[in-house]
């Protein structure tokens, strides 16, 4: 159904975001980490395929 999310995308989304809330924790706790934010912003990057690929 075009316009609709499945649990997969939802479950991405959610693994993003909870992923910048570690990745925001870890460096203000440690400090910056530039390979933790890398694998961030490709999580991020893989969701947003998935978003545009179900929109598609």
């Amino acid at each position: 159904m075009p316009g609709s999310t499945d649990s997969s995308t939802k479950t991405m989304g959610a693994l993003t975001i909870g992923g910048l809330v570690a990745v925001t924790a870890y460096t203000v706790a440690l400090g910056s980490n530039g390979w933790l934010w890398f694998g961030w912003v490709v999580l991020g990057l893989i969701t947003l395929g998935l978003v545009a690929g179900r929109r598609a």
